[in-house]
């Protein structure tokens, strides 16, 4: 797709804004456009035909990687030495055929639309799982009953965002809102504007409270001081200094295959990350929230259960809060998850970055940044009355149980099996009729009494 140009104030290019532009030019290219061929490989390996809203979010979490592990700093100074390498031989080349005003002005209006549309599906990607408030949930029964200490930093910041969604869903809405400025250039510095503050906001946060997105929620922010840059001394003579602005000079004038080509690319865009992404955002917020599994877990069972009598061999063991070994209480999720509090040590997981993808099975979110308790997922068999545990933190994976199950009672659960290190173990579950007092009070707020 071609333009031709119109430029009221045509003025030459410096030797070292051009210079410039080439590092800056080639740096945001290859930030924006996947060119990793493990991007293309999980784009074809998508199933179209039931497409998550997981599978879009990661389309748009892309991040170029030059180091196996997590998203590190390093990968961006990889990235600086090829964009000044490239810059040196773009300049050697321009050097020999000159560079004409109007095809820097040029690229850099196409390099705004790229770094535009790449900022906009970043935002939107985190704004929709924020509007339905997926990216922090409500806690769990197991979270709502482990000690304050037990939770790391990042933990405490996402369990707290959990139980006022309706400032979650605020904050998606914020961020949302700035997506959208994104996709008309007349909006892109207002949206900008937005987004650089609320991001370095969230950049912040995650350095605060450990979080796992500090790489990716500063590399959002760059661009954005990018975007914004192009209006950046417009607005500070106008608003700071109050004086004359001058109006931006560059318009694309579009020739009419053009004008087509590009309305039907920006509403195809636009239709997939946003329309059907918000709305598969919402489906996947009633029917498979990615925060917790969904295969249901044992019929009736959920809740919390003191261990009234344990025995591993023929030893009981009283109850105790220090002793390694002894079961404090024991919790049934309404998934297919079961967790054991004790004084045994927990390898903390604190993966801490949002992968929606993620199958049922493969959920950890619970589980992360909390200490305390021992999480394991589950199969039932119903004919034969057995669970099958496994634990879930990954610094564990070898740790599964086969236990059999009683339910004498409806409040009372006995399990009895073999563990890993083949210690045979019985334990007599009582349920707790417990009240939480958050819960009371978000029911009271939706009554008018008082509000979170």
């Amino acid at each position: 797709m071609t333009t031709d140009t119109i430029n009221s104030n045509k003025t030459a290019w410096k030797g070292y804004e051009k210079f410039a532009f080439r590092l800056l030019f080639i740096y945001f290219f290859l930030q924006a456009v996947p060119l990793d061929w493990k991007y293309y490989q999980q784009l074809f390996s998508i199933d179209w035909s039931h497409l998550s809203y997981g599978a879009i979010f990661d389309l748009a979490h892309y991040e170029p990687r030059w180091s196996s592990g997590p998203p590190a700093y390093s990968d961006w100074v990889i990235l600086l030495a090829i964009s000044l390498v490239g810059a040196f031989i773009w300049t050697a080349v321009d050097a020999r055929g000159g560079g004409r005003v109007s095809s820097y002005d040029n690229l850099y209006y196409w390099l705004r639309v790229i770094v535009r549309y790449r900022l906009a599906i970043g935002m939107i990607a985190y704004g929709f799982i924020k509007l339905f408030p997926l990216q922090s949930p409500y806690p769990s029964i197991s979270n709502l009953n482990t000690n304050y200490g037990d939770f790391t930093r990042w933990k405490l910041f996402s369990l707290s965002l959990g139980v006022v969604p309706s400032y979650e869903s605020f904050l998606g809405g914020v961020e949302i809102i700035g997506g959208l400025l994104l996709f008309y250039r007349r909006s892109a510095s207002v949206g900008a504007f937005i987004i650089a503050i609320f991001l370095g906001n969230v950049f912040m946060s995650n350095l605060a409270y450990g979080g796992g997105d500090d790489v990716y929620s500063l590399y959002l922010v760059s661009v954005a001081l990018f975007v914004l840059s192009y209006d950046a001394q417009r607005l500070i003579n106008l608003l700071l200094l109050q004086k004359p602005a001058a109006p931006n000079s560059y318009h694309p004038v579009f020739r009419a295959n053009g004008r087509y080509v590009r309305l039907a690319l920006k509403t195809a865009f636009i239709f997939f990350f946003v329309i059907l992404y918000g709305f598969k955002t919402g489906s996947g917020y009633e029917k498979d929230p990615y925060q917790f599994p969904v295969t249901k877990g044992l019929p009736g069972a959920a809740g919390i259960y003191n261990v009234s009598q344990f025995l591993v061999g023929k030893d009981t063991i009283a109850y105790s809060k220090t002793d390694s070994t002894r079961w404090q209480d024991v919790v049934f999720e309404k998934w297919a998850t079961l967790s054991i509090r004790s004084n045994r040590p927990v390898v903390l997981d604190s993966d801490n970055v949002e992968r929606p993808e993620l199958s049922s099975e493969e959920r950890t979110y619970e589980l992360e940044g909390s200490a305390g308790r021992h999480y394991y997922r589950y199969t039932v068999d119903t004919v034969d009355r057995m669970l099958t545990l496994q634990n879930k933190n990954p610094h564990y994976s070898d740790e599964k149980w086969v236990l059999h199950y009683d339910r004498p009672g409806g409040s009372r659960i006995i399990l009895s099996g073999v563990t890993t290190g083949k210690d045979s173990v019985y334990a007599v579950l009582d349920r707790v009729d417990k009240k939480y007092l958050l819960e009371e009070a978000r029911k009271k707020g939706r009554q008018g009494g008082i509000s979170l």
